[in-house]
């Protein structure tokens, strides 16, 4: 069973960026440049299955916990919310300030024998951490074998 699904939009920031980064270094743009700042709105996400639970890991940073709305329904679960990102560039003959802001939404579709009442999510230094229990019935059981 896949739970992540590839995404194209991604694939698409990723090249851009490469090939962004491929003419700076080409033509010696080490100096602020008037491109816009880089706003990834597709966060980078770990999913882990363990015997007990499944566990996603996303990757926020700069963002607010209100910001972030993690959502679960028909076994799915979505993560979504808006990125900010403000750039300010103070040097002796200019001035720039830049904000930027995306919306980003990954969801994730899960097996039916979640429970769905002891789903947790914490954040701490833009790392979302989401622990989403099984169901007593599917965890592994260890069967006793008896010698006769």
């Amino acid at each position: 069973m896949t739970l992540v699904k590839y995404n194209p939009v991604r694939s698409l920031f990723d090249l851009r960026s490469s090939v962004d980064r491929l003419f700076d270094d080409f033509f010696g743009l080490d100096r602020p440049t008037l491109r816009e700042p880089s706003l990834n709105v597709v966060p980078a996400v770990d999913l882990e299955e363990t015997g007990d639970a499944f566990k996603i890991t996303a990757e926020l940073p700069g963002m607010d916990k209100k910001d972030i709305q993690i959502t679960f329904e028909n076994n799915v679960l979505s993560i979504s919310g808006e990125k900010k990102a403000e750039k300010e560039i103070k040097e002796e003959n200019y001035h720039r300030l830049e904000r930027s802001y995306g919306k980003f939404h990954r969801s994730f579709e899960l097996p039916g024998y979640i429970d769905r009442d002891k789903i947790e999510a914490d954040y701490k230094d833009g790392i979302l951490h989401i622990t989403i229990p099984k169901t007593e019935e599917a965890k592994p059981k260890q069967i006793e074998v008896k010698v006769k």
